[in-house]
């Protein structure tokens, strides 16, 4: 597993009995909830070598609230290494998506600073596909920018030159709930390094994240389409001009 230098080291340090007693119950309560019927079928779906409980996300989101509410985490790094505890340890898939469900609680909020850059990091690095990356991605790193633009700022354009394909997607999509907040000039500089890209994922970030800022300004979706339609891969093209259409 990859860990990032600023993510990396004993999670174990300050592990509680606490800690364990939250995954322990977790996992239990997994269990409990799986459906062996399901489980292949989700695991097919996503691709996943990782194998699946078979809880769907509604009722996972529901047991995850439940268990989390029985055990406060009372520290930034209590909470950093339980999120990180139940990632790198998951045997089944459901368990990082609890992972990413604990990182995201309300009660938490506090804890998601500038500090927690290299938790995120991490889990996109290792998480590697697109249901483990893309909230992170929209939510996580979009609340980081809103709240410390100019650092988040450099990083997503360092990001968007990344040898990592999914830190260049991320910078592509942490704009996608802005709207009219969008800083045009990263989302575009952000674009830039990838527009040739031949990698789906990327093709289609671009895609997603011109189709989400065409809701808030479709014209100019439209001329950027237009202005570079011989880099653009059809793929992003037909993305971004879904609801709106090309210039006329």
């Amino acid at each position: 597993m990859i860990r990032p230098a600023s993510a990396r080291g004993n999670i174990g340090r300050t592990m509680t009995a606490e800690n364990k007693a939250l995954i322990r119950e977790l996992r239990a309560e997994l269990a409990k909830a799986a459906r062996a019927e399901d489980a292949p079928i989700m695991q097919r779906y996503m691709k996943s070598e990782m194998p699946y409980y078979g809880v769907k996300s509604t009722p996972l989101r529901q047991l995850c609230k439940q268990v989390f509410a029985r055990h406060p985490l009372s520290s930034f790094e209590a909470w950093r290494d339980s999120v990180l505890a139940l990632y790198r340890g998951a045997k089944k898939r459901e368990e990082r998506y609890a992972a990413l469900e604990l990182m995201g609680q309300r009660q938490y909020r506090a804890y998601r600073t500038m500090k927690a850059l290299g938790l995120y990091e991490e889990l996109i690095v290792s998480g590697a596909w697109w249901d483990l990356v893309d909230g992170i991605a929209t939510h996580r790193l979009g609340e980081l920018l809103r709240e410390h633009p100019a650092q988040m700022r450099r990083t997503m354009l360092r990001w968007s030159r990344s040898e990592d394909m999914w830190k260049r997607r991320c910078a592509i999509l942490c704009q996608n709930r802005f709207k009219q907040d969008t800083d045009l000039e990263l989302l575009f500089a952000c674009i830039e390094p990838s527009i040739d890209s031949g990698e789906f994922f990327l093709r289609k970030a671009i895609g997603w994240a011109l189709r989400q800022y065409a809701w808030t300004d479709p014209d100019e979706v439209r001329r950027y389409v237009a202005e570079h339609e011989d880099r653009l891969s059809s793929l992003s093209k037909r993305e971004a001009l879904k609801n709106v259409g090309a210039a006329a």
